[in-house]
């Protein structure tokens, strides 16, 4: 079975995310502090008030963030409305926006170079990334062994 299956363009609606932003000096840090921020987000959920899919985590970032209240990795849940912040956790409202997206089943070690596959598939259709918008990562199976995940790259 292909771990990659193309899902084409999207439409995603605004999303009102709650949970942990990791900042790391160089790529090679995300690799490893995103899955341990996701494992505590995991199991401090229960705080987070008004999830509309307490399995669904969410992970977005900006591939070319244009401020320093960009940079970074937010690894969230989707909630219906922001109220009172679990202790240590920030709020993120992503916009609404048009989406190549593609589905990987893999470890999420595998994540980064999956993305080169998104982004020829987006040049083949011709379309046109916007790297300081927000991408968005969408697991519907997070362990530390295998992700389901759907990898959304902002396009017009």
């Amino acid at each position: 079975m292909n771990p990659i299956t193309f899902k084409g363009v999207k439409e995603v609606e605004e999303k009102k995310l709650v949970g942990f932003r990791v900042i790391c000096k160089d790529m090679t840090g995300y690799g490893q502090e995103i899955p341990k921020a996701s494992m505590l987000l995991n199991h401090r959920k229960n705080e987070i008030k008004h999830l509309v899919e307490p399995v669904k985590l969410i992970g977005t970032f900006k591939a070319e963030e244009i401020s320093e209240e960009d940079d970074g990795y937010w690894v969230c849940y989707e909630v219906h409305d922001i109220e009172v912040l679990p202790e240590g956790m920030v709020s993120l409202v992503v916009p609404a926006q048009k989406y190549a997206v593609l589905n990987f089943k893999g470890n999420a070690s595998e994540i980064f170079q999956v993305y080169t596959h998104l982004h020829k598939w987006i040049e083949e259709n011709d379309f046109t990334r916007i790297p300081d918008k927000w991408s968005l990562e969408i697991y519907s199976n997070w362990s530390e062994n295998e992700d389901h995940v759907e990898l959304c790259d902002p396009i017009f």
